[in-house]
């Protein structure tokens, strides 16, 4: 995995913590911090990963870098995890809500109610009525709740210290939520009106509170999705994916990194309650 080379002054020496940053998305964002010369506390609830990911980066950048275990919705577990982290790197600068994915258990087998009855013959056909109810909560608690109370734990201290950037991950599918996946795409239309609404309440303490929304990057929560498990050929709705997307590709995880980088950095110190498309033009697009 390349990292690109970007240069954001004042970002050397500054302390990140990230939840979910063992993902695949998170690992290339943890690599572009650690690239910056930024101490990095990766918090998964995967602890091997964490901690394996954190020595490697180390040793690549000689750049702090420490893996916690940590679960987004256990406020005692993220609580457990800022006194490590105040302890071997000192206070926390920046925070990057990364922590979240879809599930099968959430996602329904037909794009609508409409294509299950075209063929009722077809075994395990599922509609939004069928949809398990704790699958929809994790999802929609994974990606919303866990930002939020990351954000509670993290973020008291960089209010009272009149300084720090808090960045959330949303999702193109806030803005025009896909097909199949209603738990995903609703929580993460949460995290923009909660991304608006925080950076209205500590924007004056010194807090800067944004997003970005990735478009379509191709990783283990969406795979099942997008590539035909037998052979790893784009699925129909794959196929649909890059022909609207302008570029005509997915996003590659280091793509993520300068429009992070540039949001954590004084080059954005007027920036505060946006939400950054990253998507290869797919927002642009009306399909014609």
């Amino acid at each position: 995995m390349m990292t690109n080379d970007f240069s954001f002054p004042g970002l050397a020496g500054r302390t990140c913590v990230i939840s979910g940053g063992a993902g695949i998305l998170g690992q290339a964002i943890c690599k572009g911090l650690a690239g910056a010369g930024i101490q990095t506390a990766i918090l998964d609830i995967n602890m091997e990963s964490a901690a394996r990911l954190a020595g490697d980066l180390q040793s690549e950048f000689k750049t702090r870098c420490i893996g916690i275990g940590a679960n987004v919705l256990i406020r005692e577990s993220l609580e457990n995890a800022r006194e490590k982290i105040l302890a071997e790197l000192g206070p926390v600068d920046f925070l990057i809500n990364g922590a979240g994915g879809n599930s099968a258990k959430a996602t329904t087998t037909v794009e609508t109610h409409h294509d299950a009855s075209l063929d009722a013959s077809l075994p395990d056909q599922k509609t939004f009525f069928d949809l398990d109810q704790a699958g929809f909560q994790f999802v929609f608690d994974l990606n919303f709740t866990g930002t939020v109370l990351t954000t509670q734990v993290f973020g008291e201290d960089m209010a009272q210290r009149g300084s720090g950037v808090i960045l959330n991950i949303s999702s193109m599918n806030s803005f025009r939520p896909l097909t199949k996946i209603p738990a995903y795409s609703a929580a993460k239309a949460s995290i923009n009106n909660f991304t608006q609404w925080l950076s209205v309440h500590l924007a004056q303490s010194g807090v800067r509170v944004n997003a970005i929304a990735p478009g379509f990057f191709l990783t283990d929560q969406n795979r099942f999705l997008l590539t035909e498990k037998e052979t790893g050929a784009p699925t129909t709705r794959g196929k649909k994916i890059i022909a609207n997307t302008p570029m005509g590709k997915y996003g590659q995880p280091e793509d993520l990194q300068g429009a992070v980088l540039f949001l954590l950095s004084e080059a954005s110190s007027f920036i505060t309650g946006i939400i950054l498309p990253v998507d290869g033009g797919y927002s642009a697009y009306g399909g014609v």
